[in-house]
């Protein structure tokens, strides 16, 4: 077991390194028979004082710890995810990937008409990614869709802690509690999902992000434990900043466009995934971070495309910060994307 030291105050005023896991437990076991004949749960501890001849000690037994935390997620989602009908999905000649990329929805952004000239909260942002994503099935409804991709993560979340900050700690204005966030976000990602997996099964690949680094990445692993009963969806919730999957003659990378620098995506794509890129025709990157729609082409030689690098629009609206700078004015979209063995055939997008 790997041990942590820590520095205890001696009665005679000398320091020296104590063996913190031996001591811990040791002082567990008191206190417990402790507990147990004061009739106190020992559960409900989590702070105390550990005195013996030599060390008065005070100690945390109930400290964070994150795998902890995350099965403990998953294991209660567990108990109490729905079950699903398998569902037979029927066969679709020459069969189409659809990608949809709700980007930098910002659940919990709070914007004041009276300020920015919008108007965003939680209500506006549900409410678009729905619209958004209705709009893009509508537009898809002349494509055999064979697989869904939906695009999870990218700033869904506006905040990472309770001081209402982002991960790197700057301050934001926002609408509801962090715990609203979380929950509202959830219910959305469900209520998209439900929709989706009526038309093809879907694959929910989840993009860390730096509003939401820590937050975002439990929200997905949540969304993977809600789902753990069904084979119509699959949920990609690991914390690699780059993701990639195959269809058929496309290679599509997904990251949130804050990482790794732009000039440097297409040969970390050929060094990161080379087997998939030797078998591939079309490559493309689909990023997103800056609100805006961005464009550039690597390598390209008339039909012969290289790697495409594409920034994608969000729905949200400029905050009070972003107003005051003058970073407003983008156009406010939900964009998806249609591919066959012909590489992207189609761009779809739905404005506000």
């Amino acid at each position: 077991m790997q041990k942590n030291y820590k520095r205890y105050r001696l009665k005679k005023d000398e320091w020296e390194l104590v063996d913190e896991y031996r001591a811990d437990k040791l002082s567990k076991n008191l206190l417990r028979e402790e507990c147990e004949a004061s009739g106190i749960d020992y559960n409900s501890v989590s702070h105390y004082w550990y005195k013996s001849k030599k060390f008065s000690i005070f100690a945390k037994p109930n400290e964070f710890n994150h795998k902890d935390f995350l099965d403990s997620i998953e294991n209660l989602i567990s108990k109490y995810s729905p079950s699903y009908p398998s569902i037979d999905y029927p066969k679709k000649e020459d069969g189409h990937l659809l990608i949809i990329n709700p980007a930098d929805v910002h659940i919990g952004k709070y914007s004041n008409p009276k300020e920015t000239g919008g108007e965003y909260n939680i209500k506006i942002a549900k409410e678009r990614v729905r619209e958004g994503v209705k709009g893009i099935l509508r537009n898809a409804e002349g494509f055999p869709i064979e697989k869904i991709v939906f695009c999870i993560g990218n700033d869904i979340l506006h905040v990472d802690n309770v001081f209402n900050t982002t991960t790197k700690g700057t301050k934001q204005d926002v609408e509801g509690k962090w715990f609203e966030h979380f929950t509202e976000a959830l219910e959305l990602y469900v209520e998209v999902i439900e929709m989706l997996i009526q038309i093809a099964p879907v694959e929910a690949i989840h993009s860390m992000s730096n509003h939401d680094y820590m937050s975002g990445f439990h929200l997905a692993h949540a969304l993977k434990s809600w789902y753990r009963n069904t084979e119509a969806v699959k949920v990609d919730a690991e914390p690699n900043p780059r993701k990639y999957f195959s269809w058929k003659n496309s290679l599509v990378g997904l990251s949130h466009g804050d990482g790794a620098k732009l000039n440097n995506l297409p040969l970390l794509m050929a060094q990161e995934k080379p087997n998939k890129w030797a078998n591939s025709k079309y490559r493309y990157w689909y990023l997103h971070h800056l609100h805006h729609k961005n464009r550039y082409k690597f390598l390209s030689s008339f039909d012969n495309i290289g790697v495409t690098v594409e920034f994608l629009r969000s729905p949200s609206y400029a905050d009070s910060w972003h107003h005051q700078k003058g970073y407003t004015g983008s156009i406010k979209a939900v964009e998806g994307f249609v591919h066959n063995s012909f590489g992207q055939i189609a761009h779809l997008t739905h404005i506000f």
